[in-house]
């Protein structure tokens, strides 16, 4: 479904990736980890279409994207779900729900719209009781939620998740992998970017490890989990954990 193939993306004269290249297929949840400042977050804003890399190509279902603006990539299928949520705050439930669809209002009609906020609602209930107030009321973890959503209302095939565990309790953090988990069962493919690499590989099919803008080390979900090298720099030591 998506290829970057020997991305570089700059900041100005700052290299923040460095000829990156990684592969998503249908279906697959693939994670990327690293550190602050290693380029995960860039990584997703240069596949989105928010940046433009310097050299390389993304193709999406053997389209290039490379330069495309991103309005088109969302029209294309991929869906940016960004880090610290960033909602609409002085707009309710309801209307950031909507305006994750604006791409879709010419070709789908508002019925068909309507129709999918009801899923939406079956998948996140707390959205439907909270779907008239503002959303910057809404508590952190509800307002993960609202932006998962959100990304959700334009029916993308992937599906880019930026930190969606930042700062949640840990409770709410078991939730939204509960939900990506499902998300991946209805058919929607994910790059999930993610600071809990323990968290992340748990749901994971595979792997990449990015450290200063390079992929360092890539692989199964299960084989990343089992290196020593990974498990000292990420995991926290070999753990005992089966769960």
């Amino acid at each position: 479904m998506l290829k970057v193939d020997g991305v570089s993306t700059f900041y100005g004269h700052i290299r923040a990736l460095d000829h990156v290249s990684l592969e998503v297929n249908d279906g697959e949840i693939v994670t990327l980890i690293g550190a602050n400042g290693a380029g995960k977050t860039t990584l997703l804003n240069t596949i989105s279409g928010m940046l433009h890399p310097k050299s390389g190509e993304v193709v999406l279902d053997n389209r290039a994207v490379t330069r495309m603006p991103a309005e088109q990539i969302v029209r294309l299928g991929v869906s940016h779900v960004p880090e610290r949520r960033q909602v609409f705050g002085s707009l309710t439930v309801l209307e950031n729900l909507t305006l994750g669809a604006y791409c879709r209002v010419s070709r789908d009609g508002w019925k068909a719209i309507y129709q999918d906020i009801e899923k939406v609602f079956g998948l996140f209930a707390i959205l439907e009781k909270r779907k008239e107030q503002l959303a910057g009321t809404l508590s952190g973890g509800e307002q993960q939620m609202l932006a998962v959503a959100r990304g959700l209302m334009a029916k993308p095939k992937l599906m880019l998740l930026d930190e969606p565990s930042l700062g949640l309790a840990p409770l709410i953090v078991q939730e939204i992998f509960r939900i990506v988990t499902e998300l991946r069962k209805s058919g929607t493919t994910i790059l999930l970017v993610e600071q809990n690499a323990r968290a992340a590989l748990r749901v994971a099919d595979r792997g990449y490890v990015l450290e200063n803008g390079h992929v360092v080390m890539s692989g199964k979900a299960a084989e990343l989990t089992a290196d020593e090298q990974l498990q000292k720099a990420y995991l926290g030591g070999r753990s005992n954990n089966k769960g």
